[in-house]
C-alpha cells in the first residue's frame, strides 16, 4: 500500500462553497473511488485556499486510471472545476500536485 499526499488551490472566494459542496460528496462519486482503490482519503483545506489530498492505494496512477474512466467522476470534476485557480491539468484530477514522501512515522 502506497501513502500519496498532493495539494491543489482552491479560490479563496470559493472556500465556504467547496467546504459545502464535500459535505454531501455524491453516494456514486464515494463508491467509485472506493471500488477504483482509493482509501483513507482524506481532504483538509486551509484559510488561505491551499488544499491538502492524502490518501492510501495499491497504485496511484491506476486509481487515477480508473477514476478517469467513470463518467461520475466526468461530471464531478466539472462541478468542482470553478473551485480552483488555474490548473495546468485542466481538471483538478489531472492538475493536481503530488508531494514527495520524505518521513514516515510507523
Amino acid at each position: 500500500m502506497s501513502r500519496v499526499c498532493f495539494t491543489l488551490k482552491v479560490r479563496r472566494e470559493r472556500l465556504d462553497a467547496y467546504r459545502a459542496a464535500h459535505l454531501a460528496v455524491w453516494p456514486e462519486m464515494l463508491s467509485a473511488l472506493r471500488e477504483a482503490g482509493w482509501t483513507n482519503y482524506s481532504l483538509f483545506l486551509s484559510d488561505d485556499g491551499l488544499l491538502v489530498g492524502y490518501l492510501e492505494t495499491e497504485d496511484f496512477d491506476a486509481a487515477l486510471a480508473d477514476m478517469a474512466k467513470r463518467e461520475v467522476n466526468h461530471r464531478w470534476q466539472a462541478e468542482m472545476a470553478d473551485y480552483f485557480e488555474p490548473l495546468s491539468g485542466g481538471r483538478a484530477d489531472t492538475g493536481l500536485t503530488r508531494l514527495e514522501e520524505v518521513f514516515h512515522l510507523e
